[in-house]
């Protein structure tokens, strides 16, 4: 009953097999946001998920595309949007839902508001704990014609990949940190930044992060190919954006429990 009564909240109709973050950047945000959670918080996460279980069930979504249990979810995992958006028609995307380019900005609030409504929804805190951490990573709000850089070709250490693969997991692959080691690193190296961190708006944050897609994209035009080069210049960037995804879901949980 309360898996139709989700889905009643959240009805799209478009399928596609788009990724994000890939399973350790999914639990390197949960554990960031566990971390900080209240100690209220934590007890009612706990309660309904089970001890660290948004650590867990945080690829959960991704895992069940295969399945039937919510065939439409494709398309939840992201938003494309079009380059060179002024401020404005940027910003009424997060209130005027795109009618294509998916439906993370809509099922995103979708499913607050039926945690809103009841707290102990399972599957809803499963998808909103994964669903926030893709609002931050940068090719799910990428550019619509090229599929948020799946079509954007280029070799990973001779490997063909995309650009989409790279921020995925790539990126994050490349330091080999386990997601508990990551989570702690992440911590030591932006801790200063929590507050101000907190204190963002989803305004603030889609406009911070659209830039930053602007950046990839353009990077990418006069990228010399060298591997090392890629990682070297954008780690920090991709790791500031691992843990200010994990801040803003501990300040989402908190609110809501």
């Amino acid at each position: 009953m309360k898996r139709i009564t989700l889905l009643l909240f959240i009805s799209v109709v478009f399928v596609t097999n788009l990724f994000a973050w890939g399973a350790q950047g999914h639990r390197i945000v949960a554990a960031v946001a566990y971390d900080n959670l209240t100690c209220k918080a934590r007890h009612h996460v706990d309660k309904v998920l089970g001890t660290r279980g948004i650590i867990y069930y945080s690829t959960w979504p991704d895992d069940i595309k295969s399945d039937t249990i919510y065939p439409t979810s494709g398309d939840w995992h992201y938003q494309d949007l079009d380059a060179n958006m002024s401020d404005s028609a940027l910003m009424a995307t997060l209130t005027h839902y795109p009618t294509k380019g998916g439906n993370l900005f809509r099922v995103t609030d979708s499913l607050i508001n039926v945690l809103q409504h009841d707290n102990t929804q399972q599957d809803a805190l499963k998808f909103i704990v994964h669903f926030v951490a893709d609002r931050f990573c940068p090719m799910h709000i990428a550019h619509m014609d090229d599929h948020g850089g799946n079509r954007v070709k280029m070799k990973w250490f001779s490997q063909n990949t995309n650009l989409h693969s790279v921020w995925d997991a790539k990126i994050i692959e490349y330091n080999k940190y386990s997601y508990s080691e990551y989570a702690t690193y992440l911590e030591d190296t932006f801790g200063d930044e929590k507050k101000e961190i907190k204190k963002l708006s989803r305004e603030d944050e889609l406009r911070y992060n659209y830039q930053l897609v602007d950046s990839i994209y353009q990077y990418h035009q006069t990228w010399s190919g060298n591997t090392y080069h890629y990682a070297y210049h954008w780690s920090y960037l991709m790791n500031r954006q691992l843990y200010m995804a994990g801040i803003k879901l501990a300040v989402l949980l908190n609110s809501l429990y």
